[in-house]
């Protein structure tokens, strides 16, 4: 049967060399204000906005461009490409990887004191051909004023750089493997939303975006985000202006409970950035719903702690093991929903008689696919063995790890939160509660102790990254596997340009900056070995009880047809990141209702500009003045976060 939407060769080498071009541009820019800096945070929102702003750029360019050669402009494919390729790149540069990695495998050295044991606990443990330990090296990268640009310098760090940087490719191209095995079931079957694509697509759609650019809705959206981006813009450096309080840091209603039980409500803020607002329109009701319900849930029951007195459970409710709990339960109904899709995928890779699934369309061959994903998790598990894991931690570490992976590219595929911060829930915090420090040991404690760096929070992962990528060659025809080379090219340039533009900035500054997650990781791994733990019985209860009570709200969704509650809800708001905006979405959600009731599902789509003016409005402005602080190397106003 022949294919109705052929796949068009918009993955070409110019769009290509233009976003390897743009990538160390791009990963200098994130180093420099995430670390350096420690503002803005473009990778800790589920769409990067220093990619959005760069895409605007390449499309101002494009424009002149036609303008003078009408035939020899981008196209839509050839800027999905770059702006696919910037989004893997941004990943690797992101706080949730590399930032944390280059000061870990330093800091167990530099900061080992007779005090804290760490030469006598760990030092032996750590791998050398994972880690600096060079004196010379440390002092110049902790005390700065010094250049990476010298031989001894660059020779200590090329081995950890190449390791580190091949197990994050083979990392990158497993969870390619995952998703060309769900895409055609996620993307085709069920037909899920991607949320996050609206922007892209909108944006470089060559027949709609000039009618997009001249409608009203879209310009009020963009002039109301943007002129406060602008206000606050211009009130930082000039105080005595106004300026419009949006930020979460800036409002907190939870100091007005002073009393118990209600003060273990504690920090609540009343977020209202304007994008969170503008990408939460797009969630399904139900879900923005269930975020917001559950985040007050989550405060309803440290209340509820309190003023019952529960001195016994120091850690109750116990909020980390309920969100690993929920995610567990949500990775195993993931998988669960797409059984049949992956059962006949496996056989007909495996060559299985009268089986076969039609697979051009796919970043990779079935077969090759289904054999990446075993070699790959196989190379996974023997570095992490060479490193000094036991086999069957490392097995059972990254099981967990893919499991809960996937489930963040589905719930993102299906849903599409502004953000996913999962800290501290992950994969290791999991095999700590179930298996106890002791049965662990300590080269297992130490290997994953390393790992944290990928593993922390999982706010800007890449593997939903990737599949909002097939999704968008899918919607526009372009060649899926071509689109996959590019990706990965984009990490084999993106990871020594993250390298070197931390290492560089590193070497300036004194006390290398990020070293706080670093503090973060070795601290732990202190605790955890001079006090070994037996699993814990209590977590382990409430690791069970967000398992089930996910099992019971989807049991519920699927029982009854207007079930408010979504299990995503649940799972996304036991933890921290949701408190940066769940007040925005209950403005979007109630925006959407009274838009919906009154108006119907015409006045929805009519007002489905504004809410991208709102995005853009807020993404340009705010990334010109993120922009400025490295041109100008000084801070400048932040509008996301801090």
């Amino acid at each position: 049967m022949k294919d109705r939407h052929p796949p068009r060769r918009s993955v070409t080498p110019r769009a290509v060399l233009i976003a390897l071009l743009l990538t160390p541009l791009n990963c200098y820019w994130i180093m420099q204000i995430e670390v350096v800096w420690y503002s803005g945070h473009p990778t800790c929102a589920s769409i990067f906005y220093n990619v959005v702003f760069s895409l605007l750029v390449v499309m101002a360019c494009n424009a002149v461009w036609r303008r003078l050669m009408p035939r020899g402009g981008l196209s839509q494919g050839e800027l999905l490409t770059i702006y696919v390729m910037l989004g893997i790149a941004s990943t690797i540069a992101s706080h949730d990887m590399l930032q944390i990695l280059v000061p870990t495998v330093t800091h167990a050295f530099k900061y080992a004191t007779p005090e804290n044991e760490w030469a006598s606990l760990f030092h032996r443990i750590l791998p050398s051909w994972l880690t600096v330990d060079d004196a010379q090296v440390l002092a110049a990268y902790y005390e700065g004023d010094r250049s990476f640009l010298t031989l001894h310098h660059i020779r200590a760090w090329t081995g950890p750089m190449l390791w580190w940087g091949a197990f994050i490719f083979v990392l990158l191209f497993v969870m390619a493997c995952i998703n060309t095995l769900v895409r055609k079931a996620w993307t085709e079957d069920e037909k899920l939303s991607y949320p996050m694509i609206q922007l892209p697509l909108a944006l470089t759609d060559e027949e709609g975006s000039s009618g997009l650019f001249r409608n009203r809705l879209l310009w009020a959206g963009i002039l109301l985000a943007g002129g406060i981006d602008v206000l606050n813009g211009l009130s930082f450096y000039l105080p005595y202006l106004p300026s419009v309080p949006v930020k979460y840091s800036q409002s907190n209603i939870g100091r007005m409970f002073t009393t118990k039980p209600w003060n273990a409500v504690g920090y609540l803020p009343l977020p209202l950035y304007p994008f969170a607002i503008g990408l939460a329109y797009f969630l399904p009701v139900d879900l923005s719903f269930s975020i917001w319900f559950f985040y007050l849930f989550r405060k309803g029951q440290q209340v509820l702690g309190s003023a019952m007195g529960l001195r016994n459970l120091p850690g109750f409710p116990y909020l980390n093991e309920q969100s690993s709990g929920a995610w567990i339960g949500f990775a195993i109904l993931t998988f669960w929903a797409t059984r049949r899709h992956l059962r006949h995928v496996f056989r007909a890779a495996l060559g299985a008689t009268g089986e076969s699934y039609d697979d051009r369309r796919e970043a990779l061959p079935y077969r090759t696919a289904v054999t990446g994903l075993a070699v790959g998790f196989g190379l996974l598990i023997a570095f992490s063995m060479r490193a000094g894991m036991s086999a069957w931690a490392a097995v059972l570490f990254f099981l967990t790890y893919f499991a809960i992976s996937t489930a963040i590219t589905r719930m993102r595929a299906e849903l599409g939160p502004p953000t996913h911060e999962l800290t501290p829930m992950n994969a290791a915090h999991i095999l700590v509660d179930v298996f106890g420090t002791r049965r662990l040991g300590s080269r297992n404690l130490t290997v994953m102790s390393l790992y944290w760096f990928f593993n922390r929070s999982y706010r800007n992962h890449p593997m939903p990254t990737q599949l909002e990528g097939y999704k968008m060659a899918e919607r526009v025809g372009m060649d899926n596997r071509r689109l996959l080379m590019a990706m990965m090219l984009a990490v084999v340039v993106a990871v020594p340009a993250s390298f070197g533009s931390l290492l560089h900035m590193s070497y300036k500054a004194a006390g290398a900056p990020g070293s706080g997650f670093a503090w973060e990781t070795f601290n732990r791994l202190q605790t955890r070995m001079l006090t070994p733990t037996d699993p814990d019985g209590v977590r382990i209860l409430f690791l069970a009880v967000g398992f089930v009570f996910t099992f019971f709200l989807m049991v519920m969704r699927m029982r009854f047809l207007h079930w408010p509650f979504h299990p995503a809800g649940y799972a996304l708001s036991t933890n921290f990141g949701i408190d940066y905006i769940w007040f925005c979405l209950v403005v979007a959600s109630a925006a959407k209702l009274v838009v919906l009731k009154y108006g119907g599902i015409k006045a929805h789509r009519r007002a489905v500009p504004f809410f991208l003016g709102l995005i853009l409005g807020e993404f340009a402005v705010g990334s010109f003045w993120s922009a400025l602080s490295v041109i100008i190397q000084q801070r400048t106003y932040t509008f996301w976060i801090f």
